[in-house]
Formats: C-alpha cells, sequence, structure tokens
C-alpha cells in the first residue's frame, strides 16, 4: 500500500462533530479523495475535510458502509434487476444497512451523491427503487412531498386520456 493510503483523515460533519477515518476508507469518496490529494503538500498532519452537506448522523452511516465495504465489497448490482427484494440483489449486510427511515434512506442518497460514493449511491437509490415499485401517483407525492397541481377535474381528465396505461387492452 503506497504512503498516502495509510494514516487517518478526519471527516467533520455539518454540526462540526469529527470522525478520524483510515485514509483508505474515507477515499470511497471521490470528493475526499480529491481533497486528499489537493492536499498533498501537508504530509505529517492529520487533514480535516469539512462536509457541510452531511449531518453528523448521516456521516457516521456513511463511515459505516464505506468501513465495511472494504472489508466485503459490496456485489456489483445487475440492471435489469432480477428480483424486487434488496436481499436476492445484495449481501445480507447491505440489505440490513437501508432497512432505515425513509427520511434517513433519502439523506443516505443525498450523501452518496454530494460526497460521490457510487456503490453507496447504486444501493441507496435500489433501496429507494424498491420503496417505491408499484405504488399509487398519490402515495408517490406523499413519499416525495410532492404537492397535487391538479384539481379533482384536471386529475380526472388526465385519468381518462391516460386510462390505457393502468388498463392496457389485451388484444
Amino acid at each position: 500500500m503506497d504512503e498516502e493510503e495509510t494514516g487517518n483523515v478526519k471527516l467533520v460533519s455539518k454540526e462540526g462533530q469529527v470522525y478520524e477515518v483510515p485514509v483508505a476508507v474515507a477515499k470511497m469518496s471521490t470528493l475526499v479523495a480529491t481533497t486528499i490529494d489537493d492536499d498533498a503538500d501537508d504530509e505529517d498532519e492529520v487533514r480535516e475535510i469539512p462536509l457541510p452537506n452531511v449531518k453528523d448522523t448521516v456521516l457516521s452511516k456513511v463511515i459505516e458502509y464505506c468501513t465495511h465495504y472494504k472489508e466485503e465489497p459490496m456485489t456489483a448490482i445487475q440492471t435489469p434487476l432480477k428480483s424486487s427484494k434488496i436481499e436476492d440483489l445484495v449481501q445480507p449486510w447491505y440489505a440490513n444497512f437501508v432497512k432505515v427511515d425513509q427520511a434517513l434512506l433519502f439523506e443516505l442518497v443525498t450523501a452518496a451523491n454530494f460526497m460521490d460514493i457510487k456503490p453507496l449511491l447504486d444501493l441507496t437509490c435500489l433501496a429507494v427503487s424498491v420503496l417505491i415499485k408499484g405504488k399509487q401517483a398519490s402515495e408517490l407525492r406523499q413519499i416525495f412531498n410532492i404537492s397535487n397541481d391538479f384539481s379533482p377535474e384536471e386529475e380526472a381528465q388526465v385519468r381518462e386520456e391516460n386510462k390505457w396505461v393502468e388498463h392496457p387492452s389485451s388484444g
């Protein structure tokens, strides 16, 4: 292992909580890896990397994921999906990792995207896709906190114009 992969880096959450993490684990984030590589001049000091978009509770989960990934890499998620059960698509640890409340899951998606951690983004987006599969428009609006801009009359008209989607003819 080269010298850059040893040692620790300090990741700082939005609230200012500091996590000292092995560089090899932290570098799963392209954002962190780029920051570390840009600061390569400061050899001796443990670097602090602020992550102002990542809450403390979310950052601790991200670190848990990256640490585990270094020990047991996640199986790549094959598309098209062969199942709508996460347990059938990834190892048990990863399936359990995304069994969190909806708000935390969405924050993990956002953090994975911001920190540029592709396997975590893939896993969390898979979990969201499983969450929304087969849901009605009204349920999706509630999940994603989207207001309904249609009046009841407009909604009825749209449903009438697009009923073929819900009830395709069997001819």
